[in-house]
């Protein structure tokens, strides 16, 4: 395994994420939070992960899970690492996953390491762990601890071993930000679904990324969209609404193809997807878009694969009643069976799928899900299991939130 990758807040998205498009064979959970990826770290596309928020390079892996023989090692190497980087000050910071080290703990760990390191010469600020053993991605980037003074150490529990790996990239919050916020067209009614969920669901969708790719995928600077023929493949969003599937998916270097009921969708995805091409100086923009219902529409080929937020239903402010919850479960379940019906006949068999549907948690954890999930291979289907993701539920969803959003990832018979 050749790097570490630290999972988002339901890590078993992210698992499944890098199941699909690296293959089961290459991934291996660790820690609860963290994955360990065997794949060349210069072909591992991390700007289009949506679960994976920390990229680690792994640097060794220590036979003991006690701290303090952590922290003697580290104050024992510390230094010499320290001698190799560039002048300048030092910036340091220290995460722990799944190890039962309290912020305090690492905190006097990080003061201990800066009195080591400042013994060469070398002048050092610790980066501190105030309310949680890991630090996030606002205090690395802010704090610049992936830059070449930086150094952020991040200690995963892994069985009876501890791996220690060095942050190399984290995610762009404030690119995600961006592309969510400073759209020119949004609407809280009909829901606004985040970019890096968007990214996750095409992903699941597209399956397996292809080796000769890779390399171009990779060698795309950050911020930039990969180039649209090296993929060369289009995905469908039949519910695009304001077309934020559309527009993560053409940044990852896929053609679009969106419809919606609504022409005021459209409208909006269309400003939305201007916009993009004029942040991000796209030389050109494969998509097109259409007004149409999904129960009834057809859409021009070639369709590749589906990636799409179905309709989710009421959005639900408090909990619903029994009769409310069953009538708009009932309708969404009517809606989006149709549609895979419509669906079936235009594409080849074994085109993949991933869906977002509506599951209503009803007790914390708990969740009502869609009667159709029971009848796949009837209408066609067969659905997507994940040797890592365990449970084989894959919900996103906020612990007060009552619609949440399961993740349906299936491929046509």
């Amino acid at each position: 395994m050749q790097s570490l990758l630290i999972l988002g807040r339901q890590p078993e998205l992210g698992l499944a994420e890098l199941e699909s498009l690296y293959g089961s064979e290459t991934v291996r959970a660790v820690g609860g939070h963290a994955a360990m990826l065997n794949v060349d770290p210069c072909l591992l596309a991390f700007d289009r992960l949506g679960g994976s928020i920390k990229f680690c390079k792994i640097l060794t892996t220590l036979e003991t899970t006690t701290w303090r023989d952590i922290e003697d090692f580290l104050r024992k190497v510390a230094p010499g690492h320290a001698a190799t980087m560039p002048a300048g000050k030092m910036r340091l910071g220290l995460s722990a996953l799944n190890l039962g080290v309290s912020p305090g703990q690492l905190e006097a760990s990080g003061l201990t390491l800066k009195k080591a390191i400042r013994k060469t010469g070398r002048s050092v600020r610790l980066v501190p762990n105030t309310k949680s053993p890991e630090l996030n991605s606002a205090q690395v980037l802010h704090n610049q601890l992936t830059g070449p003074t930086g150094w952020e150490l991040v200690f995963v529990r892994d069985g009876a071993k501890t791996i220690i790996a060095q942050t190399v990239k984290v995610q762009d919050i404030e690119a995600y930000a961006r592309r969510d916020r400073q759209r020119p067209k949004r609407d809280s009614r009909v829901g606004m679904l985040p970019p890096k969920l968007a990214q996750i669901i095409i992903n699941l969708a597209a399956g397996r990324l292809p080796e000769d790719s890779l390399q171009s995928i990779c060698d795309t600077p950050v911020g930039q969209p990969v180039p649209r023929p090296l993929l060369n493949k289009t995905v469908l969003d039949p519910f695009c609404g304001s077309g934020v599937i559309l527009q993560e998916a053409v940044l990852m270097g896929y053609g679009g193809s969106g419809s919606d009921l609504e022409p005021r969708m459209i409208d909006y995805a269309t400003a939305n997807l201007a916009w993009l091409n004029r942040l991000y100086q796209l030389e050109t923009s494969d998509y097109q878009l259409s007004v149409g219902d999904a129960t009834t529409h057809s859409w021009p080929s070639p369709i590749d694969f589906v990636a799409s937020e179905t309709y989710l239903g009421r959005p639900f402010t408090g909990q619903p009643t029994s009769e409310m919850l069953a009538q708009t479960a009932a309708d969404c379940n009517l809606i989006i069976k149709k549609f895979l019906k419509n669906l079936a006949p235009q594409i080849p068999s074994s085109t993949r799928l991933c869906l977002a549907i509506p599951a209503w948690q009803t007790k914390s954890d708990q969740f009502k899900r869609l009667p159709l999930i029971d009848q796949i291979e009837e209408l066609g289907y067969n659905q997507v299991s994940f040797k890592h993701a365990g449970g084989g539920r894959l919900i996103y969803y906020r612990p007060d939130q009552i619609v949440a959003r399961e993740l349906l990832v299936l491929t046509r018979k």
